[in-house]
């Protein structure tokens, strides 16, 4: 909402002549808020940090980070800004709980940083995943059995029905149609998980991620997306990615395809966007090292966004909003990108609100 010029200057001037003091933001701040030197010893802490390590900031100050969190923060460099998302966090107490950590230089106090934590809800507005994949995995392991159990008897069921076929009157030539129509389908979606089963480790190599967009942005133009406006807004200095260019324009045309149902009939627009994210990175395997996941790729579209009912649960197999879908599409995106090393996220973000799918994939070397 626009301002009058005049209430505007008024304000103006009032910011300037009682500036919010820095301790009274510091304490209003809802996340909770540390500052730790550069050894790691806690200097402050907010009322969000009294609250979450349930220590009063008196009993905080002195206490060391890896006391406070369960982490040294000896690998992070204390000069940029980092990020670690799903952390295992050790409060005081052993208490244990996932979240993303945040820590950024304090310019005027070389070797200090300011630490936020960010603690995972049991239920919020995004969806995020990690490189364990377990419900990848899960879906691996039906898949496999799927096809092996029930692939093959079909195949022998539509048989029968074609012969029986063959000497049935209209009406039963109608049922024998039934069945091999409704045995084709199952065929086809457990086709559809077999994609789950191939575990063989990817060919990763240098990837512009711009020319696969471009790609999957021509398939969405010539079928499923005629309907909808596609827009770009590249970051023309992102360095290659390091992943497999057939699993990348598969997530891709997946993600795409997800915002254009989102649509719907009626059209609107998918805005794809790359960007590149300083110090985003996240636990490997066994917490024994970090991954850094700079190169960001985002799908946004301004349709309706996921029921709230199920927007936790968008990665897992059958999970799906739509009459007609599967719920193996993003599934098999959560599945394909924790192959590749990455993470994918789902939010609503911005005003007005709008769906936003977030690749967040390595970076390749420099030769």
């Amino acid at each position: 909402m626009d301002l009058p010029e005049g209430r505007l200057i008024r304000l103006r001037a009032r910011a300037d002549a009682r500036p919010a003091p820095a301790e009274a933001l510091l304490t209003a701040l809802p996340t909770p808020l540390l500052v730790v030197d550069e050894e790691g010893v806690i200097l402050d802490a907010n009322v969000a940090a009294e609250t979450l390590l349930n220590l009063s900031r008196s009993v905080i100050i002195g206490m060391h980070i890896h006391d406070a969190t369960g982490h040294h923060l000896r690998s992070v460099p204390n000069d940029t800004p980092f990020v670690a998302y799903d952390l295992e966090v050790t409060l005081p107490g052993q208490r244990q709980q996932r979240a993303d950590l945040t820590a950024a230089p304090l310019g005027d106090w070389p070797g200090w940083r300011v630490v936020t934590i960010h603690s995972h809800p049991a239920a919020g507005p995004i969806a995020r995943r990690s490189g364990h994949a377990g419900a990848a995995r899960t879906a691996a392991g039906a898949a496999a059995m799927l096809a092996h159990e029930i692939k093959n008897p079909l195949a022998g069921i539509r048989g029968a029905a074609q012969l029986l076929e063959t000497n049935a009157d209209a009406d039963g030539r109608a049922l024998t149609r039934l069945i091999r129509d409704e045995v084709d389908r199952v065929v086809a979606l457990i086709d559809r998980m077999e994609d789950f089963t191939d575990t063989r480790p990817l060919a990763t190599s240098p990837q512009n991620i711009h020319a696969l967009l471009d790609h999957a942005r021509a398939v969405a133009a010539a079928g499923f997306g005629a309907q909808v406006h596609v827009r770009s807004a590249y970051d023309p200095s992102l360095p290659p990615v390091l992943g497999d260019r057939d699993s990348l324009v598969q997530i891709l045309i997946n993600l795409i395809k997800n915002a254009a149902e989102a649509l719907g009939e009626t059209g609107g627009t998918i805005l794809l966007t790359t960007a590149y994210r300083h110090g985003i990175s996240m636990l490997t395997d066994g917490g024994d090292g970090r991954r850094h996941l700079p190169i960001e790729v985002c799908v946004i579209d301004d349709g309706p966004g996921a029921p709230d009912e199920i927007s936790e649960h968008l990665f897992d197999p059958f999970v799906s909003s739509k009459r007609q879908g599967r719920g193996l599409g993003l599934a098999l995106v959560e599945k394909l990108v924790s192959e590749l090393g990455g993470m994918v996220e789902y939010a609503r973000e911005g005003m007005p609100e709008r769906t936003v799918f977030r690749l967040l994939l390595p970076r390749a070397k420099d030769r």
